[in-house]
């Protein structure tokens, strides 16, 4: 059976620089019936774990290290066995959210990971967070941009550990160069695709350089 996407949206607190946000967060679930990966275990780990309908857990992939994207990863890898993958760039963030209990392995740019049969490519896209990654998943015409990437726009980059040139060069360099009908699967927020945001974000490329 073919790789399939689950999607959960589940709501909690991002916390960052003093100031407490509610926020809606998307989980993204990448298997079949029998094996799965999780693309940021975000507040529920209860609910991710129901979503995943028993199948096994072979990793919980963080996008990066902001607490409202890996709040619930510890919990979720307890109760799995999953292994908990981040860029090491962002420890600095994960440990203001879990200093106890470090990641389970690191992602780094050009790794292949595979579930299902289908092939998930770490892109490294900083600038949101030092250690931010995109997963692109050629065989379902995919990218998960966690916060890189949205409907409309670059990610937020007005916080502690980012930085606007480098997201913009992020896009442009990694993101930009994916076939425009690729869909675009985001942190927050409704879907879209490449060539969607593609004309819009010449203008931010331009206002950042």
């Amino acid at each position: 059976m073919a790789a399939r996407i689950d999607h959960l949206v589940t709501s909690g607190t991002f916390a960052l620089d003093g100031g407490e946000w509610d926020v809606d967060n998307n989980v993204w679930i990448v298997g079949d019936d029998t094996e799965a990966v999780v693309i940021d275990a975000a507040h529920d780990a209860a609910a991710i774990e129901a979503a995943l309908g028993g199948r096994t857990l072979r990793a919980i992939i963080c996008t990066h290290a902001h607490n409202d994207h890996i709040d619930a990863a510890p919990a979720l890898a307890d109760a799995t066995g999953a292994p908990i993958l981040l860029h090491p760039d962002d420890l600095p963030l994960w440990e203001r959210t879990h200093p106890d209990r470090a990641p389970d392995g690191e992602l780094a740019d050009g790794q292949e990971l595979e579930v299902a049969g289908t092939r998930l490519t770490v892109l490294h896209t900083p600038g949101h967070a030092p250690g931010a990654v995109c997963l692109h998943a050629p065989e379902l015409g995919t990218v998960f941009t966690g916060d890189t990437l949205f409907q409309g726009g670059p990610g937020a980059t007005g916080r502690s550990f980012s930085h606007f040139p480098t997201i913009i060069d992020s896009i442009r360099d990694r993101l930009l160069t994916l076939p425009p009908e690729t869909a675009v699967r985001t942190g927050h927020g409704d879907s879209t695709s490449i060539g969607a945001e593609a004309p819009q974000l010449q203008d931010w490329i331009n206002r950042g350089h």
